[in-house]
């Protein structure tokens, strides 16, 4: 019995002595990461990061945009969630957890603003957007010289468009065919993308023979040699001016206006311009 006894004991200090010494090697370890992170260099590592929902027509653009700015602020990581702006307003409205909004419709932002979910003075215009339509290199279809006109060849089955419900670019599309008196000609072609860059997805896969789509889109470096397009006249669409805002509730407001700095800056601008947007004024 006296041997079971100590035995157990030995056991019981052997299993203390081993849970003691994984607290002290915890601590240690904490002590030497703090020490790690208070000794480190200034620009070791990132310090910032901004979240941002950003309208689909930005995808190229602001890719690009990102890069230029993570090389001259390596401390702040830029994440981006591409989607239609209603859909993101909702998300907002309800308290999705991004820092940045960028809109392709200069009301959404404001309309946060309103309802006091924004930074005060965070709402900014980062360019104006344009529509073009869009076909695949090898289509019989001459848009170029058509234009609208092209929709009413045969061989024109569906045309794609963005959701008018929550994408303002489908708005704009919608308002230039009834502007150009096709609307009720071309609707029953007509099929929805949930946004802009799944609209141009479905004219580049097949889907539909041709896509009312961005010009920013249309322009990107991996587009522009897949496809041809037509301008859509800019009489035939109301204003599209696209704002952006930093919302209340961003973890990291400081990254988040040094961001829209850099996108209202001189070269912000240029390379907003490159993909065919309009500067505001």
């Amino acid at each position: 019995m006296w041997y079971a006894w100590g035995r157990a004991f030995a056991l019981r200090v052997k299993r203390t002595n081993v849970a003691v010494a994984l607290v002290v090697i915890a601590g240690v370890a904490a002590a030497a990461g703090w020490r790690a992170w208070r000794d480190a260099p200034p620009d070791s590592g990132p310090r910032g990061h901004v979240a941002v929902a950003a309208a689909a027509d930005l995808r190229f653009a602001l890719d690009d945009l990102r890069q230029q700015f993570e090389q001259q602020r390596p401390d702040v990581r830029v994440e981006v969630t591409y989607g239609s702006s209603g859909t993101f307003y909702a998300q907002l409205v309800n308290g999705a957890p991004f820092d940045m909004f960028l809109s392709a419709d200069e009301a959404y932002p404001r309309r946060l603003a309103d309802q006091g979910l924004t930074m005060p003075g965070g709402e900014f215009t980062y360019g104006v957007g344009r529509l073009v339509l869009w076909v695949p290199a090898g289509s019989p279809i001459d848009v170029e010289h058509a234009g609208f006109d092209a929709l009413d060849d045969g061989r024109v089955a569906h045309v794609a468009v963005a959701n008018p419900d929550h994408a303002p670019y489908g708005r704009a599309a919608i308002a230039s065919l009834e502007a150009a008196e096709r609307l009720n000609r071309v609707k029953p072609k007509l099929v929805y993308g949930e946004n802009i860059a799944q609209t141009l997805q479905f004219v580049q896969s097949g889907a539909a023979d041709a896509g009312i789509v961005a010009l920013s889109l249309a322009l990107a470096p991996t587009v522009s040699e897949t496809g041809r397009f037509w301008q859509v006249p800019l009489d035939l669409y109301p204003p599209m001016a696209q704002g952006g805002t930093i919302m209340k509730k961003s973890a990291d407001p400081a990254a988040a206006k040094d961001l829209r700095a850099f996108l209202l800056s001189a070269a912000g601008q240029a390379t907003l311009k490159r993909y065919g947007f309009f500067l505001p004024g």
